[in-house]
């Protein structure tokens, strides 16, 4: 047997010695026991036991998430979409869209960000929208407005938010389950969830006396969702959250709207400008718009007065390195600023101020067309005809036109890209944040801005690609704008070679023979059109909506 050094020297022993030592002092019966409680298990038994472990996780359900354990409020989101990547804004509701539209995109990020619970519906959380925009028109200050989850609560009928005091919860008040319902939030960041109600204990823990104490004393307020990034990080690049804003539980998108500005893009190419502006000047007051739009028979609408506060065409060209100004193809903007908008009016009033560039109409054309009953247009004269119903042209094409605008009174919208209350303590590491430039706001102005970037690279690729066929094509001559419009306006003319007049983002349409505006086809009226409708499609559709409750599409205003 060999001798062990004393107990006092274990780190003198070698192996042999510790192990002889150990089982000198828990003897045969021990080491027997503790032998049998550590040998492996046979490979079945661990199998089994690791399928049986697997079944029980997959067939763990999640826990729902239950919305009516969180706080709401009424808030109003402004932002900007490309148009031709949808199809239009409204939702679809019962028909399948060739392209999503934007408001569908919309809704299933939100849902997805657990703003807005899916189950009730566009109508379930108060969805309401400024401006409709139809297939391939953009919007860079659009507007919704709807109830969401919140982290600090809902709003008064003034729209003034309370300011919650953040009560600390101790270990015992805070439930696993607390953690559990939010942590699965997809789309959110760590920083996101301190605004969710998931307060981390500090230590040492104070008792729950104290914490309401030391709460009461030094009140923290809840900073809001950050609504903004949360969406941006789930929506695609086509669309973008600019702001929100806190409103009240009466706010409207539509109908509190005092105004919605469009803007249609165009090149001055074959176009006189003053003509035009003439023509658009004439706009401005009160009309009756009902030749200078598409009449939309499921609506049944009989007033087409509408009252515009602007109309106007601005340069829009900015240390440009193209040669725009030596062949007089410079880009131009016409605003249209009014209260509301008939379906397709920007498109249309285009459409005519189009024809009078290329000296194809005289601007006097504008007031002869919202002339539709004997004294409607003064400036039209008892010897003007009277034009009842629309004549036939083509609307101008949708790529140029944005709605750049919702105007609502300052005391009903306050828009904010961060999530801070007012007056809310802002911590340093917010503070640092803000000052560091690495905010939502830089992020999202850096996003934009590459996105111009990559657009104005497009650009100069496609006009190096028109020098480079310059070598071996000779540029037609134009013949428009007409120099002489003294005829054109009573009888047809014909012209010795075709001649392309512009309809807007680069698409013209070929004509060897111009008929005049008022010379052409008329439309039926609009009495008639709502009676053909409201006998025919209207009377199936109702009977379509008593049998499964389908709506009709709900098409754009522009």
């Amino acid at each position: 047997m060999t001798t062990n050094p004393r107990p006092s020297d274990y780190k003198q022993w070698t192996r042999e010695q510790l192990i002889e030592r150990l089982v000198a002092l828990e003897g045969p019966r021990s080491v027997a026991a503790g032998s049998a409680s550590h040998s492996p298990p046979p490979a079945s038994t661990t199998a089994a036991s690791i399928s049986t472990t697997k079944n029980i996780v997959a067939t763990k359900s999640p826990k729902e998430f239950n919305f009516a354990n969180h706080p709401k409020r009424k808030i109003a989101l402004k932002f900007c979409y490309s148009g031709w990547e949808y199809g239009g804004l409204a939702y679809q509701t019962g028909h399948v869209t060739q392209l999503p539209t934007v408001e569908g995109v919309l809704f299933d990020a939100m849902a997805k960000a657990r703003l807005i619970d899916p189950n009730v519906g566009m109508e379930g959380c108060g969805w309401e929208k400024c401006g409709r925009t139809d297939k391939g028109v953009s919007a860079a200050g659009q507007v919704v407005s709807l109830w969401v989850r919140s982290a600090v609560g809902g709003a008064s009928a003034q729209g003034e938010h309370e300011q919650e005091v953040e009560v600390v919860k101790t270990g015992e008040e805070q439930s696993a389950s607390d953690v559990d319902e939010d942590s699965g939030l997809p789309g959110l960041g760590e920083e996101d969830f301190g605004t969710l109600d998931l307060s981390r204990p500090s230590s040492p823990k104070p008792s729950s006396k104290q914490a309401i104490m030391d709460s009461a004393a030094t009140p923290k307020l809840k900073k809001e969702l950050d609504y903004v990034a949360i969406l941006n990080r789930l929506l695609p690049p086509t669309i973008r959250i600019l702001a929100w804003a806190p409103v009240a539980s009466t706010f409207s998108a539509r109908f509190s709207c005092q105004y919605r500005h469009y803007k249609y893009f165009f090149s001055s190419h074959s176009l006189d400008i003053s003509a035009m502006r003439e023509a658009a000047s004439k706009l401005i007051g009160e009309h009756d718009f009902r030749n200078l739009c598409k009449v939309d028979a499921q609506k049944q609408i009989t007033r087409f007065r509408r009252i515009i506060t602007r109309a106007d065409i601005e340069s829009v060209d900015s240390n440009s390195v193209m040669d725009h100004a030596e062949r007089g193809e410079g880009m131009y903007v016409f605003n249209l600023v009014g209260s509301a908008f008939l379906y397709h009016q920007v498109r249309h009033i285009m459409a005519i101020l189009f024809l009078i560039g290329t000296g194809l109409e005289k601007p006097s054309l504008v007031t002869k067309l919202m002339n539709v009953a004997r004294g409607a247009e003064p400036a039209a004269g008892d010897d003007e005809d009277v034009v009842e119903a629309k004549p036939e042209y083509q609307m101008a094409d949708a790529l140029p036109l944005m709605l750049w605008d919702c105007g609502y009174a300052e005391e009903d919208v306050k828009w904010r890209s961060e999530s801070f209350e007012p007056d809310t303590i802002v911590s340093s590491t917010d503070e640092d944040t803000r000052r560091s430039g690495q905010g939502t706001d830089t992020d999202l102005y850096h996003q934009l801005h590459s996105i111009w970037n990559r657009s104005r690279v497009y650009t100069l690729l496609d006009r190096h690609f028109l020098q480079a066929a310059e070598r071996y094509h000779r540029p037609p001559q134009s013949i428009l704008p007409l120099s002489s419009i003294s005829t054109t306006a009573t009888s047809a003319t014909d012209f010795d070679v075709p001649v392309n007049y512009p309809l807007g983002g680069g698409a013209y349409k070929r004509a060897i023979k111009y008929v005049p505006m008022l010379k052409r086809n008329r439309l039926d009226t609009v009495e008639k059109i709502n009676e053909r409708w409201r006998l025919g499609k209207g009377l199936r559709r109702a009977e379509r909506r008593g049998n499964n409750g389908n709506g009709g599409i709900d098409d754009g205003d522009e």
